[in-house]
């Protein structure tokens, strides 16, 4: 047993903190400790798919399970009407993903020369982000080139005309049909990063089962969706409270809290030289939150809040899903992931944070 699964002690706290409106500063520790055991659950369960059924699969069921906090937290606050705060949350996750956690997995899992791993898969995928990136934010250019006005970072709802809706419903469901398609046909076909694993041996095999990895996933999923809204809820009163914007809470706070398994998970996994299975992870779920998380909230926003969303972004956040999207392309070109790309990475994500802070 591992010694962090005894700090599952701080999910019931953090749930009693909460529901007692304990200080936001009690509630916020708590809630950030109770992550850690589900976050290593959550890692354990991956490892053991992955060992069984290819890193393709043991990533794909991890970044879904890890992007559902995502999703649920973000349903909550367009249901109240906060639609740049999920805008910005997207972003947020997707630059997380591909700068902060490659680049943080990167530096750790290639301090001893680097970490060989499947140039073509790494390569697809990142192309795959930078494609989606560049259509998530066509409206957006479009709508500048022409004279119309962008929200604004301290907006919480910017309401766009009819035709901009339409648009960004459209390409909503276009995005989502390609995702969905290709998925289940890779996955059918078991093609490409969703290849078999090779034949194991009798003890790699004495592992956990694929039902129980998948049933220990789900659980830990539902328990970090659980801390991390708690996590959130309290850590932005006290960001308020030392005087950082809701564009940087929604971008770099928000978008981190709810994918903290994930992170957790690829950085762990690197450091055990297992770096297609980071690349996975942390690609994979950049891929899935611009493809399809994204997406079904501008489809689900005309049944959920005061009007639709548009798919329309502001500057800062048109620049950070580009500069991602390159980068990701950039660092995934060789064969082989050292830490000086992982700390390029990293650079570029703390040149975002400022930038946004500023704003």
């Amino acid at each position: 047993m591992r010694r962090v699964y005894a700090l599952s002690a701080f999910i019931p706290l953090a749930i009693a903190l909460e529901a007692s409106n304990a200080p936001e500063v009690a509630v916020f520790f708590a809630s950030v400790l109770g992550v850690l055991p589900t976050a290593q659950l959550m890692s354990d369960a991956t490892e053991a798919l992955s060992a069984r059924a290819g890193p393709g699969i043991g990533g794909l069921l991890n970044v879904t399970f890890g992007n559902a906090p995502e999703l649920i937290i973000t349903l909550f606050a367009l249901e109240r009407g906060l639609q740049e705060v999920v805008k910005a949350s997207l972003v947020g996750s997707v630059i997380g993903n591909a700068l902060l956690v490659l680049g943080a997995a990167m530096v750790f899992g290639g301090r001893r020369g680097g970490q060989a791993f499947n140039r073509d898969h790494a390569t697809s995928q990142s192309l795959a982000l930078l494609a989606v990136v560049a259509l998530l934010t066509t409206p957006t250019i479009v709508h500048a080139l022409a004279g119309g006005a962008l929200p604004g970072v301290g907006e919480r709802h910017h309401r766009f005309a009819g035709g901009l809706e339409a648009v960004g419903f459209a390409l909503a469901a276009a995005l989502i049909l390609v995702y969905s398609t290709a998925l289940a046909r890779s996955v059918r076909r078991r093609s490409g990063r969703f290849a078999p694993p090779p034949r194991q041996t009798e003890d790699e095999e004495a592992g956990w089962s694929v039902r129980r990895s998948i049933a220990l996933l789900a659980v830990a999923a539902v328990l970090v969706g659980a801390m991390s809204d708690i996590l959130v809820h309290s850590i932005l009163g006290a960001s308020r409270s030392v005087g950082l914007s809701p564009f940087f809470i929604g971008v770099f706070v928000v978008g981190i809290i709810g994918n903290a398994a994930e992170h957790w998970v690829a950085v762990v996994v690197a450091v055990k030289d297992q770096m297609d299975l980071a690349l996975n992870i942390a690609l994979g779920s950049s891929v899935q939150i611009a493809m399809l998380v994204t997406p079904l909230l501008v489809l689900l926003s005309a049944f959920l809040g005061p009007h639709p969303m548009a798919l329309v972004f502001n500057g800062y956040e048109v620049f950070a899903l580009l500069a991602a999207g390159v980068m990701a392309v950039l660092v995934t070109r060789g064969a082989r992931a050292t830490w000086r790309q992982g700390a390029a990475l990293l650079a570029v994500y703390v040149a975002l944070g400022v930038a946004s802070e500023l704003a």
